[in-house]
């Protein structure tokens, strides 16, 4: 569970700097459903872009911004649902996007709700302590970026491979940036890191998304709620919502599963990982080019009793298709092709790992079938803004995209879409997962041997953490009448 114990004189330094820098924190009930969002706040976000460095843009850490980059106010959730021109299959696969959260990605929300509870408790004190964001590349982005909002100084570590983009950004507002060695699987060297900024300073707080439940509670909270009201909205009388499919990282999106599954309880969880890398399906290893996926190990926050499927994608599909998706000569085949134009015109809102989550989608209705009264959802966790320099890689080393090349991408790794690499689990299944975590966490990362058994044991563990939700709230209610900030608003 999330320590919610309260550390009082810690606590009074936090809420003094929370009210001279005039930082009032959401709940989750408001990132839910930003309607509650008081109408002084709404009218302040009119003059404000959405990667702006002020800490009102944490009000903005929902699914439901107006996609626009400045001055937006909340509509209903955003999503895109993807033709079987595209596709290949007669599923209905709809896809949340993530690229109007601030930072461009929908990991805000998980670092948000990982400081927060150290915040509105006292365990976390930003007038000495710096956050530390171990991570392969957008949870250390989102982790900096709120650490600056909430008034925190902040360490972001990440491998040294990652994108350009990363490391630009990161260089403006995390105030140390640590590169790593290796690639997106290179997590254990992230962690080594850890251990030794951890033995030679005495001033920095670790936030790893791989074991943070926070991380895994946001998504189950608000990213659940925001698939629970897609499905709301376009679910007809004859439709059936079969099942969640995600690439797994540091497993927290895929806590929306757990949600979803309450709500219906006969749907699928299906976690995906990049081919090169086939940790969950091959306990193998390896480095691979889907930034955002697939670390070479568990995850302590994947609630695996609750996986009914894992499957492995070619890192070669997603940059196939992210060339497809984006050059000229690309996007003019899949028009001749009767993908409708408007949506072409879109296909910029997917990074390289939602490519990976649309070719998991695919293989998850073709595994099973799935006919046209079928409901397959997912996330664009990122865009392409995040992924220019790779495009521009690509280019200079194959040369110019042709139609030809189009041609053979798209019938390949579109329409061509196999069921290889995939995996139904069964409780044995499940349980030989889940023991890999032994290895890792309760070796390597000092988690208890009690602890892995009550992850699989208790029936309990998974759900008193989903129960903290209101709890949480209620602390952060009581802080920011404590900072009086409200008053102005």
């Amino acid at each position: 569970m999330i320590d919610l114990s309260i550390h009082e004189e810690q606590l009074k330094r936090t809420v003094q700097r929370a009210r001279e820098r005039n930082i009032i924190i959401p709940t989750f009930a408001q990132m839910r459903d930003p309607t509650l969002v008081t109408d002084g706040v709404k009218t302040r976000l009119k003059n404000i872009g959405l990667w702006d460095i002020t800490s009102l843009n944490l009000f903005r850490i929902t699914w439901k911004n107006e996609p626009v980059a400045l001055g937006g106010g909340y509509g209903g959730v955003n999503y895109l649902e993807l033709p079987k021109s595209l596709t290949g299959v007669d599923a209905r696969i709809i896809a949340l996007v993530g690229k109007w959260f601030p930072t461009g990605s929908h990991k805000v929300g998980a670092t948000v709700a990982c400081l927060v509870p150290r915040l509105v408790t006292g365990q976390f004190d930003p007038t000495y302590q710096k956050a530390v964001w171990p991570s392969t590349g957008n949870y250390c982005r989102g982790g900096a970026y709120n650490a600056t909002l909430l008034a925190c100084e902040s360490v972001a570590i990440l491998p040294e491979e990652m994108s350009r983009e990363r490391f630009e950004w990161l260089s403006k507002v995390s105030g140390e940036v640590i590169a790593t060695p290796g690639c997106e699987s290179n997590v254990k060297e992230i962690f080594d890191k850890c251990w030794e900024l951890k033995e030679t300073r005495e001033d920095i707080v670790i936030f790893n998304q791989f074991d943070e439940f926070g991380n895994h509670l946001w998504h189950y909270d608000v990213t659940g709620h925001a698939m629970e009201e897609v499905l709301q909205q376009e679910m007809g009388p004859q439709d059936t919502y079969r099942g969640v499919v995600l690439t797994t990282g540091s497993a927290g999106t895929i806590g929306c599963g757990d949600y979803m599954k309450e709500i219906f309880p006969t749907s699928k969880v299906v976690a995906s990982e990049a081919l090169q890398c086939p940790t969950l399906l091959l306990n193998g290893y390896g480095g691979h080019r889907i930034e955002g996926i697939g670390d070479k190990h568990v995850p302590w926050i994947h609630n695996l009793k609750n996986t009914d499927m894992v499957m492995a994608i070619d890192d070669e599909a997603c940059m196939s298709l992210v060339r497809l998706f984006n050059e000229p000569a690309g996007r003019a085949y899949l028009v001749k092709q009767g993908v409708p134009e408007g949506l072409v015109e879109q296909l910029d809102l997917l990074g390289i790992s939602s490519i990976a989550n649309v070719l998991s989608s695919i293989k998850f209705a073709k595994w099973y079938e799935l006919g046209e009264h079928d409901i397959v959802l997912t996330c664009f966790t990122d865009s392409m803004e995040l992924y220019e320099s790779r495009l521009r890689e690509l280019h200079e080393q194959h040369g110019e995209y042709t139609e030809t090349d189009a041609a053979g991408d798209y019938h390949r790794y579109l329409m061509g879409c196999t069921v290889d690499y995939v995996e139904e689990l069964g409780y044995w299944d499940r349980r030989r997962i889940h023991n890999l975590k032994y290895y890792t966490w309760v070796e390597q990362q000092c988690k208890t041997y009690e602890e892995i058994q009550a992850q699989w044991y208790d029936s309990d563990y998974w759900p008193s953490v989903h129960r903290q939700v209101e709890e949480i709230d209620a602390l952060i209610e009581q802080f920011n009448e404590r900072t009086g900030l409200l008053k102005e608003l």
